[in-house]
This record gives structure tokens, C-alpha cells and sequence, in this order.
């Protein structure tokens, strides 16, 4: 995981629609939630992309964005935030570039690390947390976001 303080490396991702998304697009909008998770349509995973899901108007409300990455392809990523109404976007990152340069592996390379990161649009990440299995930990961290208001 990267170190609060330090700087968020610059990405370009295809998201649900195949479009392509960076990092400095994202933070155009406002201080930026961004959380990767290890798959679609898991149980964990599922639970945790509609806990964003609900509290997403209230993080658009408080001025943040939010984005999540996996490795799963565009098709997959639709066809998850139709299922779920999701509406904020999926990054695909089917090589896990990306999820290497958050240091978001898996442990041996497999997988992929449950991290949420806080970024500000300096790109100066502000706070993270790891919590593989715990969600609780993921809503506590949204949740002072929220109360920090614009994540700064």
C-alpha cells in the first residue's frame, strides 16, 4: 500500500464503457475516493461496491468523487453496475499495472488487495486503508471523508 503523504501515480484506464479515464480526469471533479477490490459479482466485493453504491450521493454531495479498480474487463464492469445500479465508475485494469503501482497485489502476485485510497487534487494521497475482509473499516474510512467534507 502506498504511504499517506505520498504522490498517486498517474493512470489511464479503460472504465465500464471503454472510454478512457486518468487519474488527473477524476480529480477534476473534486478529491477523489479511489478503491480497488479483487473481483466482480464476489459476495465481499459485491456487499462493498453497494455500501459506495448508497453512500455514493453523499460523497457527490460533499464535493468528492469516487472510483473503484479491479482487474475484470469493460464487459464485466457493465454488466456488475447494471446488476447492482451502480453509478460511479470501474476502472479496468486487466494486467494490474495500476493495481502494481498502489502496491495493491495480492499476496505472491494473485489477486488484488482491498485498499481505498483518499487523494486530494494536488495528487498527495491523504489517507488509505487495507482491510481485506473487513468492510467496516472501508465505511468508517468513506464516512470521516465525508465528514472531513471536501478531503482536505
Amino acid at each position: 500500500m502506498l504511504s499517506v503523504g505520498s504522490r498517486a501515480p498517474e493512470f489511464t484506464l479503460a472504465d465500464q464503457d471503454e472510454r478512457e479515464v486518468s487519474l488527473t480526469s477524476l480529480l477534476n471533479a473534486g478529491p477523489l475516493i479511489l478503491y480497488f477490490y479483487p473481483a466482480d459479482f464476489t459476495p465481499i466485493c459485491t456487499r462493498q461496491a453497494c455500501l459506495v453504491r448508497d453512500l455514493h450521493e453523499d460523497i457527490r454531495r460533499t464535493g468528492l468523487t469516487v472510483a473503484g479498480i479491479s482487474p475484470q474487463s469493460p464487459a464485466t464492469h457493465r454488466e456488475f453496475r447494471a446488476r447492482y445500479g451502480l453509478t460511479f465508475p470501474l476502472l479496468s485494469d486487466p494486467d494490474k499495472a495500476v493495481i502494481r503501482m498502489y502496491d495493491v497485489n495480492g499476496f505472491l502476485g494473485f489477486g488484488v488487495r482491498r485498499v481505498t485510497y483518499l487523494i486530494d487534487q494536488g495528487r498527495i494521497i491523504r489517507d488509505a486503508v487495507v482491510a481485506d475482509l473487513r468492510l467496516r473499516e472501508h465505511e468508517a474510512f468513506i464516512r470521516t471523508a465525508l465528514a472531513v467534507g471536501d478531503g482536505r
